[in-house]
């Protein structure tokens, strides 16, 4: 009686800044025995590199990287090459920004550190396969992000979210609607509470998530 070949292992690249972190992740991932860790990179330069070397299935990425590129934009540069690999967050921020930037950067999931090993292991297999995974508190944030109504802004802050998306600094906004610097800063900081955001960055995305641009 023949018995069926074995599924070879998920091949993975992990993104972490944090050198202890890298190697606990490292021995950890090793007891799965299902996963093999072909690369690991210390920044979002160095996985976009290995992404394309070294043709992983998956990306374990963590969001905030130090200097240089973050996660969110190393995501957006290795989706966005042929044949990419599957990325999978695993950080330990959960704000909607957060959130909304990595999954619209073509993250296919996102876990938060505090995760159980046989969850991230799981998460890992389903990456694999291009299934859309989410921490439970990840998922509730998303689905009220999703329910909650559209934030009303005036047509001046919608006019400054316009130019924000164009990656216009608070002067060059300033000039461009013929108002002050302190006035932009005013109409951010209700922008930044409508959205529930506290970046420009964090601010376009979620603009660009809930259709608020013109």
């Amino acid at each position: 009686m023949s018995t069926a070949p074995a599924t070879p292992p998920v091949r993975l690249l992990v993104c972490d800044d944090h050198a202890v972190v890298r190697a606990g992740l490292l021995a950890l991932l090793a007891s799965a025995g299902d996963i093999e860790v072909v690369g690991e990179a210390s920044s979002g330069e160095e996985a976009v590199a290995l992404a394309a070397r070294l043709a992983p299935q998956v990306v374990l990425m963590d969001l905030q990287l130090g200097e240089g590129i973050d996660g969110v934009e190393a995501t957006r540069r290795i989706t966005a090459a042929p044949d990419a690999p599957h990325v999978l967050v695993l950080t330990t921020y959960d704000t909607d920004a957060d959130i909304t930037r990595a999954i619209g950067a073509g993250a296919t999931g996102y876990l938060l550190k505090a995760e159980r090993p046989e969850e991230l292991f799981a998460a890992v297999h389903a990456a694999a396969r291009g299934r859309t995974v989410l921490s439970p508190p990840v998922a509730s944030r998303v689905m009220a992000q999703m329910r909650a109504p559209l934030p009303q802004l005036t047509d001046r802050e919608q006019e400054i979210l316009a130019q924000l998306a164009q990656g216009l600094g608070n002067r060059e906004i300033a000039r461009a609607l013929f108002i002050s610097e302190a006035t932009v800063k005013t109409h951010l900081g209700r922008i930044y509470d409508k959205l529930g955001v506290d970046t420009r960055a964090g601010a376009v995305a979620v603009a660009k998530e809930r259709r608020l641009l013109r």
